[in-house]
């Protein structure tokens, strides 16, 4: 007899904590050949499902589930799993599913870097998972099961969570995945009082300093890297003309204490970045789009550029400061303005291929504006203030 792993839940925004019960059947419980799973929440829209054990599982009286005669789901999940484990410092010669489970269970073994390996694992050996609706109630023989986001189902604002392992047998089960996602916003140096600003008033030609700032959230786990992208869209008042040769990039640990990434000085935005925020320009991509009056702003790695996993962890802010003036047919006064908008995008799960485009989603867009003005002068008569036909000032 053996304590049960799971219901362990690793999500994004939370800690690993595996919820365990003590695995021997009490003689009044009832066990089952299959169970329900439910998957709730607004993770993502469906989710897939690996069975890692079979087991024979019942109810306790105070909610618990208890497992017994536990095996693994198949050769191709034992195959998969076995050398993830000897990698993780696991004894597995002559393991049987029991062992790994007792195992699993020891403290500290179970980590969310441990979890993603084993998900990868089976994946990459061609297990077919169950589809999962989220929302919809699904029947599945009874056992340990491996739930990931189906990439192809996260949508705008939506990200997937790293691995959801769970007991599934006896009465139905319920998991609500939290993700915490990405946040994108973009301000206008205003020259006036020196201050960032959703607006900001300025002269044709002179310099013009935008900011995109982004926080991505603490408590990401299971990614190996994390790369975003800056989506920037001028409007046809604004030159980027000037952007490749301006845009720099900051990133600061933690997702408190603003985006102050460089000092200012009157209507100029610093390069050297300020304490606690490090340039990392030479390690990101900006292409810019002339015709289109478009440019993104691709990172490196952040988990490497803040120091690691654990500094990662706590979550990060993104800064990119770029000068883009007001071109000479810019709109005049405040009807519409010279808006400058950007959207975000990140990785859909710690799945996704970072190295394509697919393997993204994205943020709502944010905006700020430029307004820039014209001053009309007209000589009039002084004694009626009629205008004087070709009086010129």
């Amino acid at each position: 007899r053996f304590r049960e792993l799971v219901a362990l839940l690793c999500v994004l925004g939370l800690t690993l904590v595996p919820m365990l019960a003590k695995a021997a059947i009490a003689s009044s419980a009832r066990s089952a050949a299959t169970g329900t799973l439910t998957v709730s929440g607004a993770v993502a829209d469906a989710y897939e499902a690996y069975r890692l054990f079979d087991a024979e599982v019942a109810d306790g009286g105070s909610g618990d589930k208890f497992a017994s005669d536990v095996t693994w789901a198949s050769d191709a999940v034992r195959d998969a799993a076995l050398p993830v484990l000897r990698e993780a410092g696991m004894d597995a010669s002559g393991a049987v599913a029991q062992d790994v489970a007792e195992w699993l269970d020891a403290d500290g073994h179970m980590t969310p870097s441990l979890a993603m390996k084993l998900a990868r694992a089976i994946r990459a050996a061609g297990v077919g998972p169950v589809a999962i609706p989220a929302g919809n109630a699904v029947e599945l023989p009874a056992g340990y099961w491996l739930v990931v986001a189906d990439d192809g189902a996260i949508d705008e604002s939506q990200a997937g969570t790293a691995p959801i392992f769970v007991l599934v047998g006896g009465a139905s089960v319920t998991v609500a995945p939290k993700a915490a996602t990405p946040e994108v916003c973009k301000h206008v140096l205003e020259d006036s009082d020196g201050a960032w600003s959703k607006a900001a008033d300025a002269t044709v030609g002179d310099d013009l300093y935008w900011r995109l700032a982004a926080t991505i959230p603490a408590g990401l786990a299971g990614y190996d890297a994390y790369t975003v992208e800056f989506v920037d869209a001028m409007s046809a008042g604004l030159d980027s003309a000037r952007v490749a040769s301006s845009a720099r990039v900051y990133v600061a640990a933690g997702t408190g204490g603003g985006f102050d990434a460089v000092t200012v000085s009157g209507g100029s935005a610093g390069s050297e970045p300020a304490d606690g925020w490090t340039d990392i320009t030479s390690g990101c991509h900006v292409a810019v789009d002339s015709t289109a009056n478009t440019f993104t702003v691709r990172t490196g790695d952040l988990i490497a550029a803040l120091g690691g996993a654990e500094k990662f962890a706590a979550g990060a802010r993104v800064v990119v400061v770029y000068n883009a003036p007001l071109r000479a047919g810019a709109n005049r006064g405040t009807e519409k303005g010279n808006p400058n908008e950007v959207y975000l995008r990140y990785p859909r799960s710690p799945f996704s291929d970072q190295g394509g485009e697919g393997g993204y989603t994205r943020t709502p867009s944010d905006r700020a504006t430029a307004y820039t003005w014209e001053l009309t002068l007209t000589k009039r008569a002084s004694d009626d203030q009629a205008p004087l036909s070709g009086a010129v000032l």
